[in-house]
């Protein structure tokens, strides 16, 4: 998974929702810790402006 950090706005919503706590907020901005990331796409699913996707 990966942030693209120009959209993102902060909000939190992606580190409440993942279910292994790799998503950490760091300077207003999530962060996604890879080897914690079970790539199960919760984040990107609630990310209200479309900032998370799967990393290709």
């Amino acid at each position: 998974m990966k942030v693209n950090r120009d959209k993102c706005v902060g909000c939190g919503a992606c580190a409440s929702m993942c279910p292994v706590g790799a998503i950490s907020m760091v300077e207003g901005k999530a962060m996604i810790d890879q080897k914690k990331c079970i790539k199960c796409g919760a984040c990107a699913s609630i990310c209200p402006v479309g900032a998370i996707s799967h990393e290709e």
